[in-house]
């Protein structure tokens, strides 16, 4: 039986139910449970369908939400799904991973009205878990195969995207990526309670079966420079995102035991997947029975302290030198953590690491936050005679990511970057100082989200279409 819309009077905000902590501390598992089709079809019913849907406007991808949000409700499944996938290629890992409270959740207007928002992210999985349950997901179909090619360096979300949008026009596509599966962070940065590889693998064997080729374990600069891939394609993409750790400006910070996040996740996706980890199995990155420190306040933070508890860690503290309510990272990952037995040390800032043969103790000083810096957040300052200490066995640094030195790796002199190490670009075309090479991404604005990276490779799908378009229509008025 199909809902009316303008329920949100009738029906409460309903999440879908999350697993015991007790229970889901003790795995991987992703902790929420499925939406029924029932719960669905209510919560779908409670969108307010308003004239100007702040949702959508705050949504990178500016995905039709109150449209499929009717159809869901509805029960038009099949054409909730199609309108959800028409403007975002991976909608069942946004639905698990978007920080939908900053985005459309945070911006509906009942939200704002004080009758809780409608639970857009957790519809949009519901809606494409039921497409794939029901097979509706299937390999493209090429109407017209095109002679030119296209490489794209990377197989995360900016790199995946563009190539399926790319090989829907009838390119031919290859993927380079420097890891053994494709996926980038979707595989080796993000937990598994957040997002199952499952999702992701299915996704990229759609694309497989779609006709792109994945080159695995290549790296550009080693297995080929980037000008004898440009040799080899009619235009190439860089999609590489940003891997390089910040380091914490602190006395004694290359003692050992402290490890950059990367390290510590990878090595915890890979032993999930059933790689044979050596750091892992000899217990360098693994946090079982130990004090863990996490330094840091974003999403990349919480994947951490919250992957420790579940290697059952004996304690797990994260330091952030700003407040709760000043975090970088979602709301929800900083209460799905607090539940599970975190301890947040907020205004908080390392100061010196002490160790023999390896860490032991942080000297920590506490923070306070001033006036407001350039980018309007209040500035974190010292408070004197403040330090304290606490112990630990291991310390992840999570401060963020940079880029790597792409000229220098790709052994490309002429490949310009930013004073930020960004890779430089036209922002209207997409174009690096290469004519014929792209650029889309977090190696172009930064760590980012997975959203925006998705919305990055779909505009450099568009522009290297152009590209490509032009350049034959050139080479068909010379001939």
């Amino acid at each position: 039986m199909t809902k009316k819309m303008l329920n949100f009077v009738n029906f409460d905000k309903e999440t879908p139910l999350k697993r015991e902590v007790l229970e889901r501390k003790e795995d991987f598992k992703e902790i929420y449970k499925e939406f029924i089709n029932q719960k669905a079809l209510e919560q779908s019913s409670r969108c307010s369908q308003c004239g100007v849907p702040f949702c959508q406007i705050h949504c990178p991808l500016s995905n039709n939400i109150p449209d499929w949000l009717k159809l869901t409700a509805e029960g038009r499944l099949f054409e909730a799904y199609e309108l959800s996938q028409s403007t975002n290629n991976m909608p069942e890992v946004c639905g698990r991973i978007c920080p939908q409270d900053r985005l459309c959740e945070g911006n509906c207007v009942i939200e704002q009205s004080g009758h809780g928002t409608v639970t857009i992210g957790s519809v949009e999985k519901y809606i494409t878990e039921n497409a794939w349950e029901n097979n509706w997901i299937k390999p493209l179909k090429i109407k017209s195969e095109k002679k030119q090619s296209v490489g794209i360096i990377g197989a995360g979300p900016a790199g995946l995207a563009a190539a399926e949008q790319l090989r829907k026009l009838g390119y031919q596509i290859s993927i380079y990526d420097r890891y053994d599966r494709p996926g980038g962070l979707l595989i080796y940065g993000i937990p598994n309670f957040k997002l199952e590889k499952y999702v992701v693998e299915r996704r990229t064997k759609l694309l497989k079966e779609s006709g792109i080729k994945f080159y695995q374990n290549f790296e550009v600069g080693k297995n080929l420079k980037l000008e004898e891939l440009r040799k080899k394609h009619d235009a190439i993409l860089i999609a590489t995102g940003v891997y390089k750790a910040r380091e914490i400006e602190a006395k004694g910070n290359d003692i050992k035991n402290i490890f950059p996040a990367m390290d510590f996740l990878v090595a915890s996706n890979k032993k999930g997947l059933g790689d044979k980890v050596e750091l892992f199995d000899d217990g360098t990155l693994n946090a079982s029975k130990k004090n863990i420190v996490v330094i840091g306040g974003g999403d990349t933070a919480m994947d951490c302290v919250r992957t420790a508890i579940r290697q059952n860690a004996n304690s797990v503290k994260c330091l952030y030198r700003r407040d709760k309510e000043n975090m970088p990272g979602s709301a929800r990952e900083v209460n799905n953590a607090e539940e599970e037995g975190v301890e947040f040390v907020w205004l908080s800032s390392p100061k010196e690491f002490f160790g023999k043969d390896k860490i032991e103790e942080i000297k920590v000083n506490k923070i306070k936050l001033g006036k407001p810096d350039d980018s309007g957040r209040r500035k974190p300052e010292i408070q004197k005679n403040s330090e304290f200490v606490t112990k630990a066995d291991m310390v992840i640094k999570a401060l963020g990511f940079d880029p790597e030195n792409l000229p220098e790796l790709f052994d490309s002199k002429n490949l310009k970057v930013t004073k930020w190490g960004t890779l430089k670009i036209n922002f209207e075309t997409m174009e690096t100082s290469l004519p014929g090479v792209f650029a889309a991404g977090d190696i172009v604005r930064g760590a980012s989200l997975v959203v925006w990276a998705i919305k990055d490779g779909r505009d450099a799908a568009e522009s290297i279409n152009r590209f490509l378009l032009n350049k034959e229509n050139e080479k068909q008025r010379v001939a």
